[in-house]
């Protein structure tokens, strides 16, 4: 596949957040989530043709970049709010990084997650002292539980995407790279609610203004991609995809605009993309990504997005998975 500049006008950038609401966050979280390594792979770099820079989220707090953006949101509340507690929605990440920064914040938290979501992502939660609420994905509205527990127990919404204040912060791990490595010709960028990818579009288009950001989703849940070159939010059923956080259905309405602004594209990858991601981080670079984690990696790995002779940048966003589901992947 090959991918060419946008050749139509940009859309107007959402007055909020902004990158200075990005360099805010990135001074609230410093000192508590962990300023993540940036790898490379020769081996990576062959395959490519390109010099390839992977941000390693998987090595964050809670093994996500969610750590960022939860900490920040929770953070940023009034004291009041905080001591009433918070109510997130989410299939694993958002959900272990709201019960931790939570935690470290002194903050009660509530946590609705799919009943089907992976047994590990679910233990975790609840060790991080996270009380769980269990909800059928395919027959019920997660956003609706949450409204209606914030309105009976006086708790804040903190949706797993489409808020500011986690949108910023997120946006701190792509101002960690460039920082770091210098001005990228290329961002890809996992996607699922658009949370990540609308963050470090902010920043990267504030530090390598000439870096060209895409987004990764899977093919089975190529919601985005839809959104993006129709212009307006398109909703999906829930993907059958083993990327389980890139199983929403839609962008949220703070997300897509920045990413409509920003992103040059959105591209897809297939679930046997991300094994193979998989088994390449294992193998040759020795570390451990989840299936969602891959899918920045597995665009650049089979050419979905060319990076012959491009400085790229490439987002790792986390490493949360079950280690018999791991086994079953590599094994097949």
């Amino acid at each position: 596949m090959s991918t060419s500049l946008r050749q139509d006008a940009p859309s107007p950038l959402p007055a909020s957040p902004t990158y200075a609401d990005v360099v805010a966050a990135a001074q609230r979280i410093e000192g508590v989530a962990h300023r993540t390594p940036v790898l490379t792979s020769r081996t990576a770099d062959a395959r490519t043709g390109g010099t390839l820079f992977f941000k390693a989220e998987n090595l964050q707090r809670a093994g996500a970049f969610k750590f960022r953006g939860a900490y920040n949101a929770i953070a940023r509340l009034p004291e009041d709010a905080k001591k009433r507690g918070v109510v997130a929605f989410s299939s694993g990440n958002h959900a272990q990084a709201i019960a931790y920064a939570g935690q470290l914040l002194d903050v009660p938290r509530v946590i609705i997650m799919p009943h089907d979501a992976p047994a590990m992502k679910v233990a975790a939660t609840k060790a991080y002292g996270g009380e769980v609420v269990l909800f059928d994905r395919y027959k019920e509205d997660r956003e609706a539980i949450g409204r209606q527990l914030s309105a009976e127990r006086g708790l804040t919404l903190i949706p797993p995407y489409d808020h500011e204040d986690v949108i910023a912060g997120q946006g701190t791990a792509a101002k960690e790279l460039i920082e770091e490595v210098g001005p990228l010709d290329m961002l890809l960028v996992c996607l699922g609610g658009g949370g990540l990818l609308a963050g470090c579009a902010l920043a990267a288009k504030a530090l390598s203004p000439e870096c060209r950001v895409f987004g990764v989703e899977p093919e089975a849940g190529n919601d985005g991609q839809q959104s993006f070159r129709s212009g307006s939010i398109v909703r999906i059923s829930v993907p059958t995809t083993i990327a389980d956080g890139a199983q929403t259905t839609y962008l949220g309405s703070k997300t897509f605009p920045i990413i409509q602004a920003l992103a040059e594209d959105i591209v897809t990858v297939s679930d046997a993309m991300l094994v193979d991601a998989m088994r390449f981080f294992v193998e040759r670079m020795k570390i451990v990504v989840e299936p969602t984690g891959c899918l920045a990696a597995a665009a650049a790995l089979n050419g979905i997005v060319p990076c012959r002779g491009k400085r790229v940048g490439v987002i790792i966003s986390g490493g949360n998975v079950d280690p018999k589901a791991l086994a079953g992947f590599l094994s097949a």
